[in-house]
């Protein structure tokens, strides 16, 4: 039938109005849902009060988590089994076997991988950790005028606004800032607003006095407590005004807004307005953050029972998922509020006893534990980013993140490298079906394990992908690329 012409019973002009509105309404839904953002997401987000930020706070935080690992976990093995991390109760258990063991690990990291996968998971994790902590302890950094700042009088938050912005441009200047940072505002409530505002524009007018109209890299304002679009908006007009008035591009100043209550989750007419508070940004907002104990509190759980992986959290988490996947929104949990820190500290010319250092060390795991665990339960759900509020939350956050993606890893690769070589054709692969949403997904999976320093490089090039492919962060082109070269 080639080359015949076909008969149809439609004329195109009959068609033409049809199709039109289908172009106008598909071109609203891709510009609501452009799908997932490809830029870089931070693992984490640490806040501070506002008045304690410095300059060079996030490398302090990486030599606080390091002294705090130096003190309960001297090595790989005792971090492992305090974690229990998978494959841990394999490991050895005299000291004299664990120096064995890291001698032949610094001779042949391989050949131990072979012989026990166990104890090269637990020193890979173990010395990756390290190495984040002293490369990059920070990813991203929340300058806190709210819960983590309180309520205090306008002369000190107004004095508190511009010594931070100081501290920005020090930061900016000497390279310490992390490679993600921005400011939380107080909310846009009747109480709170004026002062927020006030807050912001202080902020702002003075870093960018110091910085020649410079802002940091990935600079974001978070509003708390978002309950209505107005809010947004509002929020928006202030960021406009400023833009003109400080001489910024317009649309430079992007918004966070931090899902705190169930009203923001589910509306009052019974559906939720999550995709309307992103669409209020006008495009502004990177961010939707998800306050587990402001939003427990609100739907009264009793303080004893305010924890992360609480169903009503689980509820919130997926409805946040549901409502905004596609949309370019990144996603992020919260905090876990046990913090690692030992009961007992040695008064002054003195020494703790046995007892004291053994519930020391038990505290501080113990609260590992649970932060190792959150950070779990957040990333097989997907929530790829969290909040920590102490440098001793810095080595199980990381320790977390490596082993969800060490553990995963040779499965993953395994499936990307025979997606990828059969050309976006649909494959089976040790009994999982792969398609070309999956493919993505897989790319995904890749990026943010190197991104954060899980994966490695020469770790990545076992897709068969080249480091250059996967910089494009793109499935389809690196499938464009190898059908055109």
């Amino acid at each position: 039938m080639s080359g015949e012409r076909l008969k149809t019973s439609l004329s195109p002009a009959a068609v033409a109005p049809v199709l039109a509105r289908l172009t106008e309404v598909n071109a609203g839904f891709v510009a609501r849902v452009p799908g997932e953002s490809s830029t870089r997401q931070p693992v984490h987000t640490v806040y501070g009060g506002a008045d304690l930020f410095r300059a060079d706070s996030a490398p302090k935080l990486g030599e606080l988590a390091l002294r705090v690992m130096d003190e309960y976990a001297p090595d790989a093995v005792t971090f492992a089994r305090g974690l229990r991390l998978q494959g841990a109760d394999a490991l050895p258990a005299t000291a004299a076997r664990v120096k064995a063991l890291t001698r032949a690990l610094q001779r042949d990291a391989d050949a131990v991988r072979g012989r026990t996968p166990a104890a090269w998971f637990a020193f890979t994790v173990y010395d990756r950790v390290r190495e984040k902590l002293r490369r990059e302890p920070v990813e991203d950094f929340r300058i806190d005028f709210e819960d983590g700042y309180g309520n205090r009088s306008d002369d000190e938050e107004d004095a508190t606004a511009v010594a931070a912005a100081g501290e920005v441009a020090a930061g900016m200047d000497r390279r310490t800032l992390p490679p993600f940072l921005g400011i939380r505002i107080k909310p846009l409530n009747p109480d709170h607003q004026r002062r927020a505002v006030r807050t912001l524009d202080l902020f702002l007018t003075a870093l960018l006095e110091r910085t020649g109209g410079a802002l940091p890299a990935n600079f974001v304002i978070t509003l708390p407590k978002v309950v209505m679009e107005t809010q947004v908006r509002a929020l928006v007009e202030v960021f406009e005004a400023l833009e003109v008035a400080l001489g910024l591009p317009a649309g430079r100043l992007k918004v966070e807004l931090m899902i705190e209550t169930p009203q923001a989750v589910l509306g009052l007419d019974g559906r939720t307005p999550l995709p309307d508070l992103v669409a209020a940004a006008g495009g502004r907002c990177t961010g939707a953050h998800f306050g587990v104990y402001d939003y427990t509190a609100s739907t009264n759980i009793t303080a004893q029972y305010q924890l992360m992986q609480h169903p009503v959290c689980d509820y919130a988490r997926q409805v946040m998922q549901t409502a905004l996947a596609g949309s370019g929104v990144m996603l992020s949990d919260g905090a876990t509020n046990i913090v690692p820190v030992p009961p007992h500290r040695p008064a002054k010319g003195r020494t703790l006893t046995v007892s004291q250092r053994a519930e020391n060390r038990e505290a501080v795991f113990t609260a590992w534990r649970l932060h190792y665990a959150d950070v779990r339960h957040s990333l097989a759900n997907a929530f790829y980013q969290g909040w920590d509020l102490h440098p001793a939350h810095l080595p199980t956050r990381y320790a977390a993140l490596y082993a969800f993606f060490l553990e995963s890893f040779a499965s993953a690769s395994e499936r990307l490298r025979s997606f990828v070589a059969r050309a976006a054709q649909a494959t089976l692969v040790g009994g999982v079906f792969d398609d070309a949403a999956t493919g993505q997904g897989l790319l995904n999976f890749f990026l943010r394990g190197l991104n954060c320093g899980a994966i490695t490089e020469d770790e990545a090039l076992a897709t068969g992908l080249t480091i250059e492919e996967l910089r494009t962060r793109s499935f389809l082109k690196i499938l464009q690329r190898r059908r055109n070269a």
